[in-house]
């Protein structure tokens, strides 16, 4: 179709893994050896030089759509394979078998380092990228200010990108590719360099550009920033394509199997104590969002008997700062625990105050009788997506912080 600007049919990439038996370095006299070696007995020189190699299909049989306007979140676990699909289309790797068709041009930013000349400057790197855009100086120097404003880095134009710290590095590259305006705009989960304060900055701009009817390909772990961005959503397992669609379906589809895989069935062992199961779930939704209710489920049972067990969580931002915390006695006493039988107990939160985004809940154990609370070593992954609108404002772009209030408003005006 028209409006479609990257196709991709039975996309596969490939990476050969060689394994030596005999490794390390060889001078001329070693060669010449093997050499007269292998003349005096092929059979016993071939059986020890022999290798072996392994494939590894980073991608395989990949095959989609992606149409003009199109705000695409890559998502998947780590080694899904999100990573070397950008570096496909934006051709730096070239694919192993299948075909992709691009219509227009493609600005990426991946990892650190690459798309930039590190012996190069600042400005010489800028128009370097826009030469290879096909702009010409003219157009380059339109935008010149707007990108130099907008990455902070005035006072280190002039100086080699090879002695910019990661955050300059990024706030420039970023800069250069969102203002360079290419139909196409290709983003690895790169931003997590940078501070909070700028992530903020890059997310409101990649909205910006993709109101003006740009193409996004955007790779990232932050749930919120990738439904709050793109309108698809594509999910990758072990490079195959897992799932792809309209994005709140999606993500809420891969957050329950990630909350299956981190939370359920949770063996973990502490000097005193069994950890069977530790669950986050709701009644309404398979994911957790701002204001509805939730559970957290700990089961457990002692090595011994536990004359007075508690359990105590917390909730802590991804920076290990504590945002909330609570005793499970202070609701509810647990009856004496038998060694060998499992106590489930079940906080149950009526309305979750976290805004949107990524939490790691902590679980601590105790016989009040007798030790201090055991913490395990495990923590476990929240992610909380916004709520629907409240307020006529989506929170998790008119609210800061990690805690939200539900709140009555009024307004006077007074003569």
């Amino acid at each position: 179709m028209s409006d479609t600007v990257i196709r991709v049919r039975n996309l596969g990439k490939k990476y050969v893994i060689g394994h030596k038996q005999e490794g390390g370095y060889t001078s001329l006299r070693d060669v010449l050896t093997n050499r007269t070696k292998a003349l005096l007995n092929p059979s016993q020189f071939k059986s020890k030089t022999r290798s072996h190699k392994d494939e590894f299909w980073a991608l395989k049989d990949l095959s989609f759509d992606i149409k003009q306007g199109d705000k695409v979140g890559v998502i998947g676990r780590n080694g899904a394979g999100k990573s070397t699909l950008l570096k496909v289309l934006s051709r730096i790797t070239e694919p192993t078998k299948g075909r992709i068709n691009v219509k227009g041009r493609i600005a990426s930013l991946l990892e650190v380092g690459t798309g930039f000349h590190p012996e190069l400057t600042g400005r010489e790197n800028m128009y370097l990228n826009g030469a290879i855009l096909g702009m010409s100086k003219a157009e380059i120097q339109q935008k010149f200010d707007e990108i130099v404003a907008f990455a902070e880095v005035e006072k280190f134009l002039d100086t080699p990108v090879k002695r910019y710290s990661s955050g300059m590095y990024v706030r420039l590259a970023f800069a250069v590719a969102v203002h360079l305006e290419p139909e196409i705009l290709v983003i690895d989960e790169v931003l997590a360099v940078g501070d909070a304060q700028f992530q903020k900055k890059c997310l409101n701009k990649m909205s910006e550009v993709a109101k003006q009817g740009r193409t996004i390909l955007f790779v990232s772990h932050n749930m919120s920033a990738i439904r709050s961005l793109c309108n698809v959503g594509l999910v990758l397992s072990k490079g195959t394509l897992k799932d792809i669609g309209e994005i709140t379906e999606v993500t809420d589809r891969y957050l329950a199997d990630v909350e299956r895989f981190n939370l359920s069935n949770t063996e973990v062992e502490t000097k005193s104590f069994y950890v069977k199961e530790v669950k986050v779930y709701t009644s309404a939704s398979p994911v957790l969002k701002t204001f509805d209710l939730a559970n957290i489920k700990v089961a457990f049972s002692g090595k011994e008997d536990v004359i007075e067990p508690d359990v105590y969580i917390s909730i802590c931002s991804l920076d290990g700062h504590r945002i909330v915390g609570m005793n499970f006695r202070d609701f509810q006493e647990i009856p004496l625990l038998a060694a060998g039988k499992v106590a489930e107990v079940t906080f149950s939160i009526d309305s979750l105050p976290l805004l949107p985004g990524q939490y790691q809940l902590e679980v601590q154990i105790k016989d009040l009788q007798k030790s201090k609370f055991e913490l395990l070593d495990q923590t476990f992954p929240l992610e909380v997506v916004e709520t629907p609108i409240y307020g006529g404002r989506q929170l998790d772009k008119a609210w800061f912080g990690h805690i939200g209030l539900k709140v009555n408003s009024s307004v006077q005006i007074i003569n």
